[in-house]
């Protein structure tokens, strides 16, 4: 790992990755993007790892993309590269759940990256915003798609269209955030999270975010036609029969995640 891109902790089965550049704005260059693929690849391989917990640093989860590489790019060179796809690849197609905890600024690509994971926690001076048309840009990593899905057309068209951003008890009452914490407590709220998630089944942890996220992909009719087909194939694992047994017997699980 690059030691002043990304710092990595582990807190038993939750790892904590901080994105740690020079520039506390943490800007999402591609050197950046492409190690965090790397590392989430590489937890998502990892048996012992059973959820993440995405940090920035005090002043910004990340203030956006790298302006001074886009200030320079054609746009040629833009669909030639396929700016922006592959370095988010990984990120879109994680499998364990990933927890973001934001203090700061979390604009344009920041907020992309924050909506990239499953559950947000916030600080209560957190932003989030997409400022790219301020720029002569369209956001380019979900903020026309994901946003109006979190939040709803009309903020969405908001926040696009003005570039200005939300507070953290706005993004809230929205849905884009599912706490608000002291600035101080968001780290510590955000391991705790993870934690009550990594006490259970791996593979239903999989199983559960998939299915979830299926929601937002499928029609209500499709979705719950794959659901029950993930709930019929539970019953084979191991740890199925663990947890009843355990409810049954007041008792906690010792899951084996098989």
């Amino acid at each position: 790992m690059t030691a002043s891109l990304l710092q990595l902790e582990r807190h038993g089965a939750v790892a904590l990755v901080t994105l740690a550049s020079h520039n506390t704005l943490n800007p999402l260059t591609s050197e950046l993007m492409k190690e965090l693929g790397r590392v989430l690849q590489t937890l998502d391989a990892d048996t012992d790892t059973r959820a993440i917990v995405l940090t920035g640093s005090v002043r910004a989860f990340a203030a956006g993309a790298d302006i001074q590489a886009m200030a320079k790019m054609t746009y040629a060179q833009a669909v030639q590269d396929n700016y922006l796809a592959a370095e988010w690849q990984a990120l879109s197609t994680a499998r364990k759940p990933l927890v973001a905890a934001v203090r700061g600024y979390a604009l344009g690509g920041g907020c992309e990256l924050a909506m990239l994971c499953d559950i947000v926690v916030a600080g209560e001076n957190a932003l989030f915003g997409q400022p790219e048309i301020k720029l002569g840009l369209v956001p380019g990593a979900g903020g026309t798609q994901r946003l109006p899905r979190a939040v709803g057309k009309s903020l969405a068209m908001e926040m696009n269209l003005t570039g200005e951003p939300i507070t953290a008890a706005q993004a809230r009452d929205c849905g884009l955030v599912s706490r608000v914490v002291a600035d101080e407590e968001v780290t510590r709220v955000a391991l705790g999270l993870a934690q009550l998630i990594a006490r259970h089944s791996l593979p239903v942890l999989l199983t559960v975010k998939a299915a979830t996220a299926r929601a937002f992909e499928s029609t209500l009719a499709e979705g719950l036609v794959y659901e029950r087909s993930a709930f019929h194939a539970s019953f084979a694992l191991d740890d199925q029969r663990e947890g009843c047994d355990a409810f049954l017997e007041r008792r906690a699980p010792f899951f084996t995640h098989q």
